[in-house]
């Protein structure tokens, strides 16, 4: 019995200890609020991502590549999908651990013990769990596949940040040049119809006309500059930086400037295997693969375990062994109950992965739909710039031959800031439809797509602190 309290010491001196880490609320705003794209955390991450190191630092511009490099080391998302694979993975642990014996003591004292005999009695016994029909092989299984889901959607979380780079940086591509011109363009075009006006060569019509034309002008470029600062804190947001962090740092819009032709978009066969190795496909696959080990483990649980108790008892001078069994008796239910609903939870996760492949497809047909007739979009805008760009030259040079005046010309001009426009907008939509096919297909489409693959930046990452037992 003397042995008792060492034995307690080792076993005490092998548990984990608690650490406090409080979380610093203002600390962390601070932390956020001075995020900046040239920090050396950043060149790290890349560095490691790339396998390569970079020269010169930080980027004359930020294009597309770099700004998906620098999201993918500071958006919060990745964090969060990481932090949920570590509970993934501790939780394979937690289910392949086996159930601890119980040890227990007890004294008695006999009060009609005879004279010379010791009237007590010690004894020491354990109950020792014993799981019965694989339990234990199928809570592993169902914890594996469920770290593997996880492990998948941290691979997704990657994808979707590189997705919100690219739709926010198409957002913010600047038109506000153009429009700028269109108004000034205008107001030449009305200061003019105001002096005809005077002279009685124009008709009010025309020049209510103007004024209105570049009354909505005036309103058009408002709404311009501000669409462009929300665009701008939305692609800062996109990046995980605070909006100061994009001034004076010259953005390279020069992705969108190409668009893949339709032949050079992948074939039948590697939009279906992309189709089939996509994150969030190959995650609820994994999530009906641990329903179908969560069933097998409820229909082993009709099987009840068993508990051995060994026991030790000093009695009167006298040593008595003895082996005791124990088990729960399956008489009032047989686990009826769980079966049932690990049974629907199968049949949901079988339903669940039906909806997400299903709508995976339907993102590609629709995507393939629409990217012909973008394209046809933009290549009618550049007719039709081209057709405005020719005449805008024919009238420049008829004003200088004496044979138009000025207010034809500066109608051909606006005219043809119009003609841009509605060719940068044409662009903007058809690079928003290639971006729904990047995203179904959950792969970069183009010659210059950024090589750096889920994996590579998932082990960049560095891994949070874990607290070891």
């Amino acid at each position: 019995m003397k042995r008792l309290p060492i034995t307690l010491l080792v076993l005490l001196t092998g548990c984990a200890s608690y650490t406090a880490k409080p979380l610093d609320p203002g600390g962390q705003q601070t932390a956020l609020e001075a995020r900046r794209l040239d920090a050396p955390q950043v060149r790290q991450f890349v560095e490691r991502s790339l396998g390569h190191e970079l020269a010169p630092w930080p980027p004359k511009a930020w294009d597309l590549d770099a700004l998906t490099l620098a999201a993918y080391s500071f958006h919060p998302d990745l964090d969060r999908a990481q932090a949920q694979q570590l509970v993934a993975e501790a939780a394979i642990v937690t289910a392949g651990a086996r159930p601890n014996p119980t040890a227990g003591v007890s004294f008695q004292r006999n009060m009609d013990a005879p004279a010379g005999q010791s009237p007590w009695t010690n004894g020491l016994g354990l109950d020792i769990p014993i799981e019965t029909a694989g339990k234990r092989d199928y809570r592993i299984d169902q914890a594996r596949y469920l770290a593997q889901a996880a492990k998948l959607r941290e691979a997704e979380a990657v994808w979707q940040v590189r997705s919100r780079v690219r739709a926010s940086l198409l957002a913010a591509y600047p038109t506000e040049a153009l429009v700028r011109r269109q108004r000034d363009l205008q107001e030449g075009i009305a200061r003019m119809l105001e002096r005809r006006f005077a002279a009685g060569f124009a008709s009010q019509p025309e020049l209510t006309q103007a004024r209105l034309t570049l009354d909505r002008s005036i309103l058009a470029l408002r709404e311009n500059q501000k669409q462009g600062a929300e665009n701008l804190a939305r692609l800062a947001a996109a990046v995980g930086v605070p909006a100061a962090a994009l001034q004076g740092v010259e953005i390279s819009y020069d992705t969108f400037e190409q668009l893949p032709p339709v032949s050079a978009l992948p074939p039948a066969e590697v939009r279906r295997a992309a189709l089939l190795s996509r994150p969030d496909v190959l995650a609820a696959l994994a999530d009906y693969e641990a329903s179908q080990s969560a069933l097998q483990l409820e229909i082993a649980r009709q099987y009840p375990d068993v508990a051995l108790g060994p026991g030790y008892v000093w009695d009167a001078g006298q040593v008595k062994w003895s082996l005791g069994l124990s088990l729960v008796l399956p008489l009032l239910n047989r686990n009826e109950g769980p079966i049932a609903e690990a049974k629907a939870r199968r049949e949901q996760a079988a339903a669940a992965f039906l909806a997400v492949q299903a709508k995976a497809i339907a993102e590609v047909d629709e995507a393939l739909a629409g990217y012909g007739h973008a394209v046809q979009m933009v290549e009618t805008a550049e007719a039709l710039l081209r057709g405005q760009q020719k005449t805008e030259r024919a009238v420049a040079a008829a004003f200088r031959a004496g044979e138009s005046d000025r207010l034809a010309w500066l109608s051909a001009q606006y005219e043809t800031a119009t003609a841009e426009l509605a060719r940068v907008n044409a662009l903007s939509q058809a690079q928003q439809t290639l971006g729904r096919l990047e995203d179904a297909l959950r792969r970069p489409i183009g010659p210059h797509a950024l090589a750096v693959t889920a994996d590579q930046v998932i082990s960049s990452k560095p891994r949070p602190y874990e607290e070891q037992p």
